[in-house]
């Protein structure tokens, strides 16, 4: 009998491309505190190693055909929030930029993965190393591309499986981080070591949760992504983060095989839900659970045609996968086959989905830090409070106009992919959620400041109410108590001072006990009581009720 992993080595299904593309969403902690709009990717011009990329649509001959692709797939109001405005012909006016700014950086050319402790190193092809920024919203997604060509099925489905995590979940009794590599390294030019993971540093990992409440991230991840740190980090740092969603980075996969139709609906499982490795017959995951696999999450538009390439993409929300014939150019082609397709228009599709579900995270986190520093009985944090319910209110709102999307795109197959990507991440629920989180407390401060005058009205009546009291006394005399009209000009002075302290007084008084004046009023006015309770009420307006 054969041991399972036997028939894992002996497996002869390979794979003549392979790319994986990981999203890293980061929460970007305010630099100015109070501004609204934080303009982060500016501490980040003209600092080595990252470069702005420059608009695809400029001078020269950087935009070609795979980007005009790119850019028609798209709705016009998605092609403005990814492209930005260009240039009027009859205006001339400035170009009106995106509100998408993307920072890159190329000393990282490769990295090197030992899945295993004794196992055989796999070197990749770094493609690209990307931070997208948004404007408006407090938010970063690291983008990390890397590829190579003729791996086995079986190293693929691990290096997918075991790659993608920004920090252990826990550790084997090796000391291995549980689903990590062994050890992963950034390579350069030359092919000298950058930056190696950490994960076996068990009693690091547990120090650092244990005194911010917060896991850390990997050594390589915290490398690709410098000068950006950790917000709970002594180091001193312009643009600080925070983390939104847990170990597992999103993650894409483009597979190219010979035959995608001979893989068996267990590899396929495999890859689309990205587990472990297994024996090609085995499910990894039981088969009443995955008895509606395809309808959940596989879109089957041109699998097993009788005509075309042989694709089929799945989606489960932290990924999304490709895979098809590798001997089809409408498959592997770099400009215009599925390659070329995986790697802008899918690519834009998925970084869209997850930009909006972490600036939704990102708002409930707000409004959850927000509440911790609530002090009821301090005046100075309930203003501060209501100062940022309203500047989130107000940043919400800009989020929907400008940011999310129901639909980006009515090319058949690129609008399917985007609503199973926001089904199986649930962003129609997070954002109906936030919506109402943060309206109820716009609510609440609205309804609160109603409140605080109506009782400001409240006592400003009663002061004036008692105020007539002397206004008509004085007004029935019709004349001034003291004739002083033609008094010296020192002595005028002297009777404003001698008045206006007696009369500042009572006023003010007047304001101190206004409540229980108002309170004393009402059961004035209430026929029902008597006269006893009446003069109970008067007496109560001077009682010390400080006990």
């Amino acid at each position: 009998m054969t041991s399972p992993m036997t028939q894992l080595e002996t497996s002869r299904t390979v794979v003549r491309h392979f790319r994986q593309v990981l999203l890293c969403p980061l929460q970007l902690m305010p630099i100015h505190e109070g501004s609204q709009v934080q303009n982060h990717w500016e501490a980040l011009e003209g600092v080595d190693p990252w470069r702005e990329v420059l608009d695809k649509f400029g001078e020269g001959g950087s935009f070609q055909e795979r980007h005009y692709s790119e850019f028609v797939t798209f709705l016009p109001h998605v092609q403005r929030f990814l492209y930005g405005e260009g240039r009027s012909s009859k205006t001339q006016q400035e170009y009106r930029a995106s509100p998408l700014r993307v920072f890159r950086r190329s000393d990282v050319k490769g990295v090197r993965i030992t899945l295993n402790e004794g196992d055989a190193a796999l070197e990749f092809l770094v493609s690209h190393v990307d931070l997208y920024f948004f404007f408006d919203i407090d938010l970063v997604l690291l983008s990390l591309e890397i590829c190579a060509d003729d791996l086995p099925l079986k190293q693929v489905q691990d290096v997918l499986y075991r790659f993608g995590r920004a920090y252990p979940a826990g550790w084997e009794e090796s000391g291995q981080g549980v689903h990590c590599p062994f050890r992963s390294e950034w390579l350069g030019a030359n092919g000298q070591v950058l930056a190696t993971s950490d994960f076996e540093r068990r009693e690091a990992y547990l120090a650092f949760a244990r005194q911010h409440r917060a896991p850390h991230i990997g050594a390589h991840w915290a490398f690709l992504l410098q000068p950006l740190m950790l917000d709970y980090e002594n180091q001193v740092g312009t643009i600080r983060y925070r983390q939104l969603e847990y170990h597992r980075l999103p993650t894409m996969a483009y597979v190219a095989v010979d035959r995608p139709q001979e893989l068996t609906r267990a590899e396929l499982v495999r890859l689309g839900l990205m587990t472990a490795p297994g024996t090609a017959d085995a499910l990894p995951y039981s088969s009443r659970y995955l008895a509606d696999f395809e309808r959940r999450y596989c879109y089957d538009r041109h699998w097993l045609s009788e005509t075309g390439s042989q694709s089929r993409v799945m989606c489960c929300g932290h990924a999304l996968v490709v895979v098809g014939e590798a001997g089809s150019s409408r498959f592997t082609d770099l400009e215009r086959g599925g390659l070329a397709r995986f790697r802008h228009q899918y690519f834009l599709l998925f970084l869209i989905a997850h930009f909006q579900k972490a600036a939704l995270l990102m708002f409930s986190d707000r409004l959850v830090e927000a509440l911790n520093k609530l002090e009821v009985h301090n005046a100075n944090s309930v203003r501060r409070f209501k100062r940022t319910i309203r500047q989130n209110f107000e940043i919400f709102l800009r989020f929907t106009h400008r940011y999310w999307f129901h639909e980006v795109s009515n090319e058949a197959q690129c609008r399917a992919l985007f609503h199973l990507c926001m089904t199986h991440l649930e962003s129609e629920h997070l954002y109906t959620e936030v919506k109402d989180e943060i309206a109820d407390m716009s609510q609440y401060l609205d309804s609160d400041s109603l409140r605080r005058q109506a009782n400001t009205v409240v006592r400003l009546t009663v002061v004036t109410t008692f105020g007539l009291i002397g206004t008509l006394t004085t007004g029935f005399l019709g004349m001034n108590l003291l004739a002083a009209a033609d008094s010296p000009l020192l002595q005028k002075m002297l009777y404003f001072v001698l008045s206006l302290i007696p009369i500042t007084w009572v006023t003010l008084y007047s304001i101190v006990k206004s409540k229980r004046l108002s309170e004393f009023l009402e059961v004035l006015s209430d026929e029902r009581v008597s006269a006893g309770g009446k003069l109970a009420a008067m007496v109560d307006v001077w009682r010390d009720k400080r006990g």
